[in-house]
């Protein structure tokens, strides 16, 4: 099994600046596959889908050089508690009086069962919580596999939580481990924000509770860095309606852009194939 580096910490950037990380390479050895890259590098499953389009996520060809997505703009917003970036599938917490963000790659609600964009904080902190299914979830689970959810999964081995849990608010939306590999980041759960599960103990011994969380759904991220202008674009979330929308090009985005023949063609290019990495564009 790969070695999870977690708790991956990056120096903030200057006000102004967004920018954080480097770009990083993995070259394929005999047994990679794409889930056991992601949690060397504790990144996202379908980040590392969308660095490598046509890359067999399950047989990469030994010796093939791979992105590693480990370089990012700052979503926008005041850098204090934690960040959720919902179509970026991370993770952001900016420590009090500190110099350093850490980022981690997450799994959100599936189809049908999104994860809200929300403004809140973490009410309850839980070392090895019990899962008490709701009626929805027993309902859901009758019809898909045929028989009936127990009431309540005690800690342990089948538990979906993990070993820790951070309750947002007073609602049922928590961030949580999980007792499966697969599914951080993807839109694989009923809702939650499940993390690796070295992830989620770092942030259960470093979090406080009144912590503040904001969940956002930022496709496209600007930033001006010195001499350059640079951009990062996402897949938007698929509406509930299973209608895949293309990025969103808003008038202060094609402003961003600018004019430049090479730049909206670069811009175009990356609506229709989002990669999720940070795009250096001409500048003007």
């Amino acid at each position: 099994m790969a070695t999870v580096s977690f708790a991956k910490a990056y120096s903030l950037p200057v006000e102004g600046s967004r920018l954080i990380g480097e770009k990083q390479y993995h070259e394929v050895v005999k047994g990679d596959y794409f889930q056991r890259i992601a949690e060397k590098y504790d990144v996202g499953f379908l980040a590392l889908m969308s660095a490598n389009p046509g890359v067999d996520p399950f047989l990469p060809a030994l010796g093939q050089q791979l992105i590693i997505p480990s370089q990012m703009l700052l979503p926008f917003g005041k850098r204090e508690g934690i960040i959720i970036n919902l179509p970026e599938l991370r993770l952001y917490y900016f420590p009090e009086n500190s110099d350093q963000v850490h980022v981690f790659p997450v799994g959100i609600g599936r189809q049908g069962l999104a994860t809200p964009k929300t403004v809140s904080y973490i009410g309850e902190k839980r070392k090895d919580p019990v899962w008490r299914p709701t009626v929805e979830m027993k309902q859901r689970y009758f019809i898909e596999h045929g028989r009936q959810l127990a009431d309540e999964v005690p800690a342990g081995p089948n538990n979906p939580f993990g070993k820790y849990a951070l309750r947002l608010g007073t609602s049922v939306y928590l961030l949580h481990g999980s007792n499966q590999r697969f599914g951080i980041g993807m839109r694989a759960s009923s809702g939650c924000i499940r993390l690796y599960d070295d992830d989620i103990k770092w942030l259960y011994q470093h979090v406080e509770i009144n912590t503040p969380v904001r969940i956002v759904d930022q496709t496209i991220k600007l930033s001006y860095e010195p001499n350059k202008k640079l951009i990062e674009i996402h897949s938007p979330l698929t509406g509930d309606d299973g209608v895949a929308n293309k990025p969103e090009v808003t008038h202060a985005v094609a402003t961003f852009v600018g004019n430049s023949v090479d730049n909206k063609k670069l811009l175009l290019q990356q609506v229709e194939s989002p990669k999720g990495l940070v795009t250096e564009l001409l500048m003007q």
